[in-house]
C-alpha cells in the first residue's frame, strides 16, 4: 500500500475538503527548492512551504548545529529555568528586530504568537487600571485559527461558524496610498465610542488575502495615531518577518515601529515549530508587580524548545550572511523583470511586488477554493512546480536560495498555465 492510499485511514489534513479532495501527494524527501515525491516526481517549492523553508529544505548548517545540539540538551521547562540556545537567539534576535523591541515571550505557532499578543495587549491596559476591550484590525486580514487570532482576522471563509464567540473588533480599510485621510476620520470616531485596546495588522502585504499589498505612508499615519491615542499596535510578522520584504522585517520600512512583533514561519527556518511574540519595555514593564496576578499567565510546555531556538539562531546567522542578502536582491530584480513581462499578458489583471514576494491576478474571476483554482494547481504540480493559487492569485515566495533556472521555470510554467488552463 502506498503512502497516499495509507495517508486517507487516518489523517485529517488543514483546509481540506476530504469529501472533494480525498488524495494528498507523499513528499518523501526535500533537498535545497526540491520537493521529492514516493512516485519519483519532483516539485521546485516555489512558496517555501508556506514560507518557511527560506534557506532550502534540510540546510546542512542548521541541521548539523540542531544535531549538535541534540547530543547536549533536547528540552527543558522554560517557566523558572533558561538554556543558551534561548538566551544566544534572543541576543541575535534583538539586534535586527526594531530598536524598539526588548523582550521575547515564546509560543509554538504563528497563531499563538498573535494568540500571545492580543492578550499581552488587553492585560498591559488592565492591569494599568483601564478597561479597554476592542481591537482593530484590517479587512481581509488573516491572523491565525486560534480564538484571538481568529477575531482579528476577517476572511470569513475559515470563520465562518465560530464568529458568535469573538472577541469584539472593529475593521478598518488598508491604507491604498488615497483613502488614510478618511481612515484616520474613521479611528478618529472609532475612538469616541469604543475603549480601544490594540490595533493588530499585518505590515504592507496581508499573506491569506492573497498577498494584497498596502501604502507604507498611510499604515505610518495608522500607527502613529494609535501612538497618540494609547492604542497598544500589534504587528504580525509571521509571514513577513525575516528578509521576505527586503529588510529583515517589514516594521523597518516604516517610520513608526510596532509595540508588539508576532513571529514564527521562517523563524526556525522551516525545521521545527517554534513562534515569539517580542514586544518593548514599556509594554512588559506594566506586568512587573508584587501582585503576582499582575503577571502574564500564558504558557507552553515546549516554549523556547533548545533544538528550535538552535534552528532559529542558525537560520538568522545564514540570513546576515552576505551571500544570503546577495540571493534576496537578485530574487527582487529578477521579479521585477518577470513582472514587467507578464504584466503585458492579456489574461493579467494586475501583478504587484514587495521584496521576494511576488503576486498577480488573473484576469477572470475565481473562488477561493473552486475549480479552476484546483486546475490551476494541478497543473503546476504536473510540470514541477509547488504553487497554491490564492483565488484568482498566484504568487511566488521561493527559498533565497533558489537558482535563476528554478525561478525561470517557475516562470515559464505560470505563463503556459495562462495559456493553456485559463
Amino acid at each position: 500500500m502506498t503512502y497516499k492510499e495509507r495517508d486517507k485511514q487516518h489523517l485529517w489534513h488543514p483546509l481540506t475538503q476530504h469529501q472533494v479532495h480525498p488524495e494528498s501527494t507523499a513528499i518523501v524527501r526535500a533537498e535545497g527548492c526540491t520537493l521529492f515525491d514516493e512516485d519519483g516526481h519532483s516539485y521546485i517549492d516555489a512558496i517555501a512551504s508556506w514560507y518557511t523553508c527560506m534557506y532550502g529544505h534540510c540546510n546542512l548548517y542548521i541541521t548539523s548545529k540542531v544535531s549538535a545540539q541534540m547530543q547536549t540538551l533536547d528540552q527543558v521547562v522554560f517557566s523558572s529555568m533558561t538554556h543558551p540556545p534561548a538566551i544566544e537567539l534572543a541576543e541575535a534576535l534583538v539586534s535586527i528586530l526594531p530598536n524598539n523591541q526588548e523582550k521575547l515571550f515564546f509560543s509554538d505557532n504563528g497563531s499563538t504568537a498573535v494568540e500571545v499578543g492580543i492578550k499581552m495587549a488587553l492585560q498591559y491596559h488592565f492591569n494599568k487600571g483601564e478597561r479597554r476591550h476592542v481591537l482593530i484590525a484590517f479587512e481581509d486580514g488573516f491572523h491565525g485559527d486560534t480564538f484571538g487570532a481568529m477575531s482579528v482576522s476577517g476572511l470569513s471563509v475559515y470563520n465562518g461558524p465560530f464568529e458568535d464567540f469573538f472577541l469584539e473588533v472593529k475593521r478598518i480599510p488598508t491604507p491604498d496610498g488615497s483613502n488614510h485621510e478618511r481612515i484616520i476620520e474613521q479611528l478618529k470616531d472609532l475612538s469616541k465610542d469604543h475603549k480601544i485596546a490594540a490595533f493588530v495588522y499585518e505590515p504592507l502585504v496581508q499573506g491569506a488575502a492573497a498577498m494584497q499589498m498596502h501604502n507604507k505612508n498611510g499604515l505610518d499615519q495608522i500607527l502613529q495615531f494609535c501612538k497618540t491615542h494609547g492604542i497598544i499596535t500589534v504587528a504580525d510578522e509571521v509571514m513577513t518577518g525575516f528578509g521576505k520584504t527586503g529588510k529583515h522585517f517589514a516594521s523597518l520600512h516604516l517610520t513608526t515601529q510596532p509595540d508588539v512583533i508576532c513571529l514564527s514561519k521562517a523563524l526556525t527556518a522551516g525545521l521545527l515549530p517554534m513562534a515569539i511574540t517580542s514586544c518593548s519595555l514599556e509594554i512588559y514593564e506594566a506586568f512587573l508587580s508584587d501582585d503576582i496576578t499582575k503577571g502574564f499567565f500564558h504558557g507552553h510546555t515546549y516554549s523556547a524548545n533548545p533544538l528550535a531556538c538552535t534552528a532559529a539562531l542558525a537560520g538568522i546567522e545564514l540570513l546576515l550572511s552576505e551571500d544570503m542578502q546577495e540571493n534576496i536582491q537578485n530574487i527582487i530584480h529578477s521579479h521585477q523583470g518577470f513582472g514587467e513581462h507578464i504584466a503585458q499578458h492579456p489574461k493579467v489583471k494586475s501583478v504587484r511586488q514587495t521584496g521576494i514576494i511576488f503576486a498577480l491576478d488573473i484576469n477572470t474571476k475565481m473562488e477561493r477554493y473552486g475549480n479552476l483554482r484546483d486546475r490551476l494547481f494541478q497543473f503546476f504540480m504536473d510540470h514541477g512546480v509547488f504553487l497554491r493559487p490564492l483565488g484568482n492569485t498566484i504568487y511566488i515566495l521561493a527559498p533565497f536560495t533558489i537558482s535563476q533556472g528554478e525561478l525561470n521555470t517557475i516562470y515559464q510554467v505560470i505563463e503556459s498555465a495562462l495559456d493553456s488552463v485559463i
